[in-house]
């Protein structure tokens, strides 16, 4: 089984990278393999909404974007990680998620999710929220865990200090581990549900 990990801080062993090395022991524990990419540092722009991702099947913009849909579309989970600077993710995550999960066609029905997040103190979980509402949108159950996915710390490196933090991050992965394994059992003994087609009700008629 194979999780990918899109870090969204800019800093590359910032207190985001610390909360993502928790959850690894705990794949690493269930043999299953991670792969970390840094996006936080990478410059992104955001979705222009010129839909010609749905003649092509990928971005207009050849960046890390088309880069990571191979990944997604491997991967049995998506755990996407952002520090928290003004009350939301950063927004080079933002522009990437929003490109990411908008022109990429293929079907994401339970791959599971989850979102963590890192602050120095508040902001944590609006962007929480705001994180798991890529999931949800597209079909993918969220893994949840003992409190809201959340580290906390300032400095690089303080979040060592928030044991509870790091105790979330573990128990996060160990729950993420069974509900990707549990579908996996599901998938082969009952198939995915049937899916409807889609009606598409516009407010404006």
């Amino acid at each position: 089984m194979k999780v990918l990990i899109l870090n969204g801080s800019p800093k590359p062993e910032g207190n985001t990278a610390i909360a993502i090395k928790e959850m690894i022991k705990i794949f690493e524990a269930e043999n299953i393999e991670t792969q970390v990419v840094h996006v936080g540092n990478k410059v992104i722009r955001g979705c222009v909404s010129c839909n010609s991702c749905a003649k092509t099947g990928k971005c207009v913009f050849d960046d890390e974007v088309n880069e990571l849909a191979p990944l997604l579309e491997a991967a049995d989970g998506l755990v996407v990680a952002s520090p928290v600077y003004y009350a939301s993710a950063n927004a080079t995550l933002v522009a990437c998620l929003d490109r990411l999960f908008y022109s990429t066609q293929f079907d994401k029905t339970m791959k599971v999710g989850a979102s963590v997040v890192v602050a120095r103190r508040g902001g944590c979980s609006a962007t929480y929220d705001e994180l798991n509402k890529y999931f949800t949108i597209s079909g993918m159950p969220v893994a949840s865990s003992q409190y809201w996915n959340s580290v906390h710390g300032n400095a690089p490196g303080e979040a060592v200090e928030d044991a509870e933090g790091l105790q979330t991050m573990r128990t996060l992965a160990a729950n993420m581990a069974f509900l990707m394994k549990s579908i996996a059992l599901g998938r082969e003994k009952y198939g995915l549900p049937q899916k409807e087609e889609h009606v598409w009700t516009h407010f404006i008629r």
